[in-house]
Formats: structure tokens, sequence, C-alpha cells
């Protein structure tokens, strides 16, 4: 389960209308606690992608994770996922998102951005064999602690 604020949800959702046409991404900052996660803060980044593809793709590098990293240690919280938005698309991960995805455990959170507005979005777990993504529950409460 992914515990995450209104607030920060709205700011990750925003995030990926400002991107539109493109797709918006960023990483997920919080605390992991067996199966929970919650999310404190987001972490937005540049989409890497070259521009004519950016549309349908992200890229996050490795330098950028590397960054996220540091300033999630400085924050005192971890990184546990990753966020990105699907403009006109469906808030389901491509097979394209599957092949780039490098984690299982983390969450993968895509927004759906329809005609520059977000309209919801879902998060997604992947599997150790990194077969397939299977959903993960969003819970929408006040973080505490």
């Amino acid at each position: 389960m992914l515990t995450i604020t209104p607030e920060v949800l709205k700011a990750l959702e925003s995030h990926g209308e400002a991107a539109y046409p493109n797709e918006g991404a960023g990483l997920l900052l919080g605390r992991a606690e067996d199966r929970h996660k919650t999310v404190v803060d987001i972490l937005p980044l540049e989409n890497r992608w070259g521009a004519e593809e950016q549309y349908h793709r992200y890229q996050i590098t490795p330098e950028d994770a590397l960054y996220g990293e540091k300033e999630a240690v400085r924050r005192g919280l971890d990184v546990i996922g990753f966020f990105h938005s699907h403009p006109d698309h469906p808030a389901v991960p491509s097979e394209f998102d599957r092949e780039w995805a490098t984690w299982s455990g983390y969450s993968y959170v895509i927004t759906m951005v329809e005609k520059g507005r977000a309209v919801g979005s879902r998060s997604w777990l992947l599997k150790e064999d990194r077969s397939a993504f299977e959903e993960e529950e969003i819970r929408t409460d006040k973080v505490t602690g």
C-alpha cells in the first residue's frame, strides 16, 4: 500500500499537467516499512529523453537518481519510487515502462493527463522477475510523523 497526502498527490499531478503534452517524471520521497510506503514529498526531475519522443517516453538518468538519493538523505527520507505522467493515455504501465523499470519493491505512480488536466493516478509494483506490474493501492490520508 502507498499512502500519500492529498497535497503531495496534487503536486505530483500538477507536475504532469505542467509537462503536458510531454511526459513529466520524478522521484517519490518518503519512508517504507514492510509492505507499506508513505510518500512525504516528491522530487520533480527533467525528462531526459530526446525532445521528439517526450510525448510518450521519459528518462531519469543515473545522475538524476544519485541526485535524488542525496536529496532524500538530506531531508531524512528515502527514495521509495518513481512517478511519471501519461499524456492522453491511461494510467497503466506500458510495455516500455516495464522494460525500463529497474527495481521491484519501488512504487511506480502513473498519472493520466487528458488534454492538459490530471484525471487520476494509479500506483504499480514491478514483480520480482520483472515480467509485469501489479497494481498497488493508493490511500490519500493525512500523513503523521
